[in-house]
C-alpha cells in the first residue's frame, strides 16, 4: 500500500482509505464491520474515515470498538461535525466543537483524532467563532489536524484568509470519472495552499463496478437496492450513465485492471487526491478495494475514459 502525505501535515495516509458512512451506521452487521477493520489493516490501509452523524454516533462507537486494541500510532483517524445529532445539536458553532469533538472521541475510546473535519459549512455560525473553535481543539491536543467537506470555495478562501488560526490539510469532496466538479476551482485552490483531496465516493456509489445494467433491477443485495444506502445513488442510475459505464469494461480489460482498480486509479491519477475513501461490507471487497494502490493509467486508458463516458461526466 501507497502512502501520500495529507497536505501541509506530517501525516502520511494509505492511498486506499476505509469508509464508515454507510456500512458501518447500520447496514452491516457488527462482526461483519469489524472484519472489514481487520481487512483493512491486513491490506495495508492505515487511514480510517467517519463521522458523528453515522448512524448518529454507530459508527463512531463500533469503530472505537475495533480500533481498541491496535496501537494508536498504527492508524490514522479522521471525523467529522455538522449534521444533527440532536433536535438542539447540530452546526459549527463552538459550543457545539467543542460539545462534539468530546463525544466523538468518548465513542472512538481515543484521546485524540488525526483529522477534524467540517462536514459542511455552517452558514449560521459566524466563519471567525466556526475558525477560533477548531484553532482551540487543535491547541488543546484533541485533533492534530483540521479539514473541511464540501464547503464553497469561496468561504475556503475567507477562511484562508483569518490570520493566527489553525489552517486546513485536507478537503473532502465528492470525486470520480463522473464527478468532476472539483477540478474546475476547488483543486487549484487546494493545491496552491497546501490542502489535500481525501475523496468520497470515488465509485460514484458503487455505479463505477459496472455491477448496475441498463434497462434491468438492481441486485437485491447492492446498494441501490437497500432503501437506507441508496439516498445518493440517483442520479448515477440513468440508462444512459449505466450504458457509458458498460463502455469502460473492455477499456478496463485491456488495461489489465478490473473496474474498481480502473476507477480508484483514475482519482490517484490526480497529484493532489491524497486517499480515496471506499466502503466495504466484507473483507474480499477492501482487498479489492486496495489492490488498485500503485496503479498508473496511460494516456491512451485516460482517453478512452474520457470518450467512454462522454456526455454523462458531470463538471
Amino acid at each position: 500500500m501507497r502512502l501520500r502525505k495529507l497536505g501541509a501535515s506530517d501525516l502520511e495516509v494509505s492511498e486506499i482509505s476505509l469508509g464508515s458512512w454507510l456500512t458501518y451506521s447500520g447496514g452491516v452487521e457488527r462482526e461483519q464491520a469489524k472484519a472489514c477493520v481487520d481487512a483493512a489493516f491486513d491490506a495495508g490501509i492505515n487511514f480510517i474515515d467517519t463521522a458523528n452523524v453515522y448512524g448518529r454516533g454507530a459508527a463512531e462507537t463500533l469503530l472505537g470498538e475495533a480500533l481498541s486494541g491496535r496501537e494508536r500510532d498504527s492508524y490514522v483517524l479522521a471525523t467529522k461535525v455538522f449534521f444533527p445529532m440532536s433536535d438542539t445539536d447540530r452546526g459549527l458553532s463552538a459550543a457545539q466543537i467543542h460539545k462534539q469533538i468530546d463525544a466523538s472521541l468518548q465513542r472512538l475510546r481515543t484521546d485524540h483524532v488525526d483529522l477534524y473535519q467540517c462536514h459542511r459549512y455552517d452558514d449560521q455560525t459566524p466563519l471567525e467563532e466556526t475558525m477560533q473553535a477548531l484553532t482551540e481543539v487543535v491547541r488543546a491536543g484533541k485533533t492534530r489536524y483540521i479539514g473541511f467537506s464540501e464547503w464553497p470555495v469561496s468561504k475556503v478562501e475567507e477562511s484562508l484568509a483569518l490570520p493566527g488560526l489553525e489552517r486546513w490539510v485536507s478537503s473532502q469532496p465528492q470525486y470520480s470519472m463522473i464527478w468532476r466538479k472539483p477540478e474546475a476551482e476547488l483543486i487549484p485552490l487546494c493545491e496552491q495552499e497546501g490542502i489535500s483531496q481525501i475523496v468520497w465516493s470515488p465509485l460514484a456509489q458503487g455505479v463505477l463496478t459496472g455491477k448496475y445494467l441498463p434497462g434491468q433491477p438492481a441486485p437485491a443485495d447492492s446498494r441501490a437496492a437497500s432503501e437506507s444506502m441508496s439516498g445518493f445513488i440517483g442520479g448515477f442510475m440513468e440508462d444512459r450513465v449505466l450504458e457509458a459505464v458498460q463502455r469502460l469494461k473492455p477499456i478496463a480489460q485491456a488495461a489489465g485492471l478490473t473496474m474498481v482498480q480502473l476507477a480508484l486509479a483514475w482519482v490517484l491519477r490526480q497529484a493532489n487526491v491524497a486517499s480515496a475513501i471506499v466502503g466495504a461490507s466484507r473483507p474480499e471487497q477492501v482487498h479489492a478495494n486496495a489492490s488498485a494502490t500503485g496503479v498508473e493509467l496511460s494516456t491512451d486508458t485516460l482517453d478512452a475514459i474520457d470518450e467512454a463516458l462522454g456526455d454523462v461526466i458531470m463538471r
